[in-house]
């Protein structure tokens, strides 16, 4: 029997921060959308930018040794168990906000949220918590989205707060987890 850890690349790390990068953008360039051009170019410019660096970063990074005394981490049983709960929870919130209350402006408050309470969940598979400030954070804009949405607040205060911070949120993380006690990577 083959463990879905088992097909994937070994370098965890990267892949992980990969991922994480990936949502960070996404964010930010869907967000990015409700904004003034004159704010949202720049903005998806610039995350754009961030985004190819940490890129550039992480596929030099696949080549560096581990440390030996940290236990290997997977995309194991539990990834797969607080994917699927993160996964079924969006759905569920986007059907009932969308269909429902007719609220649309929520939806994105409701994947932030989603979202940041997945990292708690990652925090305690991985056994990394590390992962909990970026939980709390992003669980945090999420909540605030929602309430603005609640209070019919305008499309791009919703999508900065719960859209365009989350992502910035995500690629800050992985430019941290990158880099040790914030330098830069002498070959980035």
């Amino acid at each position: 029997m083959i463990h879905f850890s088992e097909t994937l690349p070994r370098d965890f790390e990267a892949d992980r921060h990969l991922i994480g990068a990936i949502f960070g953008l996404v964010f930010i360039q869907v967000n990015a959308a409700a904004l003034p051009p004159a704010a949202g170019i720049p903005l998806r410019v610039l995350a754009i930018a961030a985004f190819l660096r940490l890129f550039i970063t992480l596929r030099r990074a696949r080549t560096a040794t581990s440390d030996d005394a940290t236990p290997p981490r997977t995309f194991g049983r539990g990834y797969l168990v607080v994917v699927a709960a993160e996964v079924l929870a969006a759905a569920t919130g986007l059907f009932v906000i969308n269909r429902v209350l007719h609220v649309p402006n929520a939806s994105v408050g409701w994947l932030a949220l989603v979202v940041g309470l997945h990292f708690f969940g990652l925090a305690a598979v991985w056994a990394m918590p590390r992962l909990h400030w970026l939980a709390a954070a992003m669980t945090t804009c999420g909540a605030t989205g929602l309430a603005l949405a609640a209070y019919d607040a305008p499309t791009a205060a919703i999508a900065t707060v719960a859209g365009i911070t989350p992502g910035a949120l995500l690629l800050t993380s992985v430019w941290r987890n990158l880099t040790p006690a914030g330098k830069t990577p002498q070959n980035a």
